[in-house]
């Protein structure tokens, strides 16, 4: 027969478990979000600019490098020189 502290333990270690589960899960979920393809539009750019965030990288950190009028180096949307104007649209 378990005593009661026994069955307080156990119960409080289930209850750890689901958490830790739960929160892994949630991790699992923002990072799948963060690479979760981003699309942008501009006036100045034919069609909708999808880019697919590398490591480290964010749709709000694109966008703000797309409409940064000193930004260069990196190749989104065709490499283009397109800057200012860009906004974030759902992909389709």
């Amino acid at each position: 027969m378990r005593t009661t502290s026994t069955r307080i333990r156990i119960a409080a270690l289930g209850t750890a478990l689901a958490l830790l589960l739960g929160t892994r899960a949630s991790v699992r979920a923002a990072e799948e979000a963060k690479r979760a393809p981003c699309c942008f539009t501009n006036t100045r750019y034919s069609g909708v600019c999808q880019v697919q965030p590398a490591e480290g990288e964010t749709c709000a950190s694109i966008l703000a490098y797309l409409n940064n009028q000193a930004s260069s180096g990196k190749s989104y949307c065709g490499n283009t020189d397109v800057r200012g104007g860009w906004a974030s649209e759902k992909c389709k």
